[in-house]
């Protein structure tokens, strides 16, 4: 049964290259296998992402996947001293101050990988 199954997010990439260093460099994820001209890395608590060739690449809107972390400042703080640049939202119901935006029960803050896929890393509070 699916709700038994762990459930995996892919991450499509124009540039495998370019989305490693990204990844790695930037995002501070451990390569854990390359896999199917992509790469698998590990996350928390078991979990991974797949990150994988694909014309559609950064291409949706919408976030592609987010972190939960317990504290969203610290990990913004420590993403930003990594070089890696946070979305700024002003529209209704959002509206991100110092790069985080509270709403829905949730601190959130929100960045483009090198291929323009929305990650994000949220707090629930």
């Amino acid at each position: 049964m699916l709700k038994n199954a762990p459930i995996v997010p892919y991450i499509p990439v124009s540039d495998v290259a370019r989305a490693r260093k990204f990844y790695e460099e930037k995002v501070g994820l451990k390569l854990k296998e390359e896999y199917a001209r992509g790469a698998i890395y590990e996350c928390g608590k078991g979990s991974w992402v797949f990150m994988y060739p694909s014309p559609g690449a950064g291409t949706s809107k919408a976030s592609t996947a987010f972190w939960a972390v317990d504290d969203v400042a610290a990990e913004v703080a420590e993403l930003k001293a990594r070089g890696v640049v946070f979305e700024e939202y002003d529209m209704p119901g959002i509206k991100t101050v110092n790069s985080i935006a509270t709403a829905g029960g949730a601190k959130t803050a929100w960045f483009k990988d090198s291929e323009g896929n929305i990650l994000a890393v949220s707090q629930r509070v």
